[in-house]
């Protein structure tokens, strides 16, 4: 697993990296045409040393990754066009016999790039030559499935039906090219095609006010973040507990389910991404799961915690397959489950109400954690909370009373502060017991209530 944090740019590793992909490309070249070489194999050649891992980007990637000689080279040939594209030059060299390029190159024209673009078949020959025993054994390390691949490095583009497979562009994600060549990592485009963005809060763990028994189940889940991969090193535990944790956060809206997500992340240092429900729901079959499939793999990759807010809107109990669309909808879900059940990170949803999610997907929760609404104590706590620091308060407001009095969650009394605090502003006066009064009656007009 690569690690999240930025590291120092690689610049000098590249550049011993790249020089060694053209020692061993001027060697296969040699070594396959039969001219005099130094070497009697590629492979004679060994990769550059790299500096410890914590020195640069790629070294650390090389090393969590365990890269052996032939990845590298693979990882160096697709980084090359990015690097020093002339590098490849030497494969424009026509076959005299044919008056074209030399088949066994491969390589693609781009658009715009004006250079050499390699392929697989590239790789396979810098790595095989002639050697059909040899490129079987090499073909392995660009399919779906290689070290390169799974951590998403280098990936092997599709090709047109009934072509081969290894005629696809080699070419390096832009999160791998950004993280390997700069040290920062890119963030994910909020579009459809990735329908989850990241969520944080300028609150700490010693903000959140809920109940002891919560807390206590919340816990529960940090621990299980901080110590997961020590706990599955046991060999015993491993064969009896799935990688991962899905949790269920229901209650009523502004009783700090949402916030409880960002600070399980910020306190175990593990980014969270809110998957927006209303954009995964495509009208053409196979969408929703190839955009949900994005977020998973990047959230599987980046350890990210991921956070389905409302998911009774799509994981509610499913509906009786009288059409193609109810069908559909039902092909959706169970497809969600699936990955959520996979995932091997930890997953939050959040619900209004329990009963609203279907029984077959509630089973697969490790824990379903209920945030009530706050009693008067937490109450008093929350808007002490919310009018402290800067903001001038009257005599006349009173928190014991305000606790006491209205059953508002924290999310509500937030909203109060801030009508209270535009009212003050206007009047250049500090908040007064007033104001908190009629913010008050405005949030609770929101549910048809009065105070």
């Amino acid at each position: 697993m690569i690690s999240t944090a930025t590291l120092p740019a690689p610049e000098a590793t590249l550049t011993r990296e790249v020089d060694w992909l053209v020692a061993v490309l001027e060697t296969r070249i040699k070594l396959y045409f039969g001219l005099e070489c130094a070497v009697a194999a590629v492979e004679d050649l060994p990769a550059p040393v790299l500096p410890a891992s914590a020195a640069d980007a790629y070294a650390q990637v090389v090393e969590q990754e365990q890269l052996g000689w032939a990845e590298r080279l693979v990882l160096a040939l697709a980084l090359a066009p990015h690097l020093r594209p002339q590098a490849l030059d030497g494969f424009f060299a026509r076959n005299s016999t044919y008056d074209r390029g030399f088949t066994e190159f491969g390589g693609l024209k781009g658009k715009g790039h004006t250079g050499f673009l390699p392929t697989g078949e590239t790789a396979l020959f810098l790595l095989a030559g002639d050697d059909l025993s040899r490129r079987l054994r090499y073909q392995s390390y660009l399919w779906a499935d290689s070290a390169l691949a799974t951590a998403r490095l280098v990936q092997l583009g599709a090709t047109e039906a009934g072509e081969p497979a290894l005629s696809g562009a080699l070419t390096v994600p832009p999160e791998a090219l950004a993280l390997l060549t700069t040290g920062q990592r890119l963030r994910p485009h909020y579009s459809p095609d990735f329908p989850a963005q990241p969520i944080t809060t300028a609150l700490t763990w010693a903000d959140l006010v809920l109940d002891y028994h919560v807390l206590e189940q919340l816990q529960e889940m940090k621990t299980w973040l901080d110590h997961q991969e020590l706990i599955l090193q046991d060999e015993h535990l491993r064969r009896h507990l799935k990688p991962g944790y899905r949790a269920l956060f229901y209650g009523p809206s502004g009783t700090g389910k949402t916030l409880t997500a960002c600070l399980l992340g910020q306190a175990t240092g593990h980014e969270v991404y809110r998957v927006d429900l209303s954009m995964i729901v495509s009208k053409y079959i196979g969408e929703t799961e190839k955009n949900l499939a994005r977020v998973f793999d990047t959230a599987e990759r980046r350890r990210w915690i991921l956070f389905f807010d409302e998911a009774d809107a799509l994981f509610g109990k499913r509906t009786a397959t009288s059409s193609s669309n109810d069908r559909h909808a039902n092909q959706e879900i169970a497809y969600l489950l699936q990955r959520i059940e996979d995932f091997p990170g930890v997953i939050v949803l959040a619900s209004n109400l329990k009963g609203n999610l279907d029984e077959a997907f509630a089973r697969r929760f490790q824990a379903m954690i209920h945030f009530p609404l706050p009693g008067p104590e937490e109450r008093e706590r929350l808007w002490r909370q919310a009018f402290a620091g800067t903001v001038k308060v009257a005599p006349d407001v009173d928190f014991p009373t305000l606790g006491a009095q209205y059953k508002l969650a924290g999310g509500a009394i937030i909203n109060v502060l801030r009508y209270c605090v535009l009212a003050s502003m206007q009047r250049g006066q500090a908040v007064s017991a007033a104001d908190v009064t009629r913010g008050v009656q405005r949030e609770l007009a929101k549910d048809g209530k009065t105070g």
